[in-house]
């Protein structure tokens, strides 16, 4: 019996090396970018999602491409706040057991099979993070980004929760049972900026990202 060389590890290598040079040929030019992640079920009428929108706005205006997963809610946001700038709008959508929906707002759009293939084009591709209310998937790709920096895999970058008071018990907990408990360090605490504002982002990214972006506002 042959077999399906469609349904083997090696035949996966290469989709997995095609997803990886689409995504690396479409983003190799996007110039300094803003990653921004959030959950999917917070629509148009949910206060995080209009700040998603004014921010997304803010930094398109600055000069700043935006990433977000591609799909809806604060990604919707980001995206339809991006595409209000100059600046581009990225989304790195996924095939999901149960099918995500490209938002609409996407000047490039990429679509990956393999999440650690769209993982690596999040951060390789940004200046900064900025965390949203989320879930499951966003807290992944919160705690890959703190770990990452943490072990110095990759340099140091702003990472920035917005809405103190939806992160606030995570921000305790590490306060109070982390570092007390000796399982982080007191400066690893360090690594999150907590905002509730669009201006208080651009405010942070201003300092860290002088010369990355030119038309970032003094």
């Amino acid at each position: 019996m042959i077999e399906d060389l469609r349904t083997t590890d090696t035949w996966r290598v290469f989709r997995i090396l095609s997803e990886l040079v689409d995504g690396f040929e479409s983003l190799y030019d996007l110039g300094p970018a803003v990653t921004i992640f959030g959950s999917s079920r917070l629509g148009e009428d949910s206060y995080y999602y209009q700040k998603a929108v004014e921010l997304g706005k803010r930094l398109s205006d600055s000069g700043f491409s935006v990433i977000t997963g591609g799909g809806p809610g604060i990604m919707e946001g980001a995206n339809r706040g991006a595409k209000m700038g100059k600046g581009k709008s990225v989304g790195l959508n996924i095939q999901l057991l149960h099918e995500q929906v490209p938002n609409k707002y996407q000047d490039i759009a990429l679509n990956f099979r393999y999440f650690f293939v769209r993982k690596l084009m999040f951060i390789k591709y940004a200046s900064a993070y900025v965390i949203f209310p989320g879930g499951f998937g966003t807290m992944d790709e919160l705690f890959e980004a703190l770990t990452l920096v943490q072990t110095r895999k990759i340099d140091s970058f702003p990472i920035i929760l917005f809405g103190s008071e939806y992160w606030k018990g995570l921000t305790d907990w590490m306060k109070n049972t982390l570092i007390p408990q000796g399982t982080i360090g007191r400066d690893d605490q360090l690594l999150l900026q907590i905002v509730d504002d669009p201006d208080e982002v651009c405010s942070l990214l201003k300092g860290y990202c002088k010369g990355i972006s030119p038309d970032m506002p003094s």
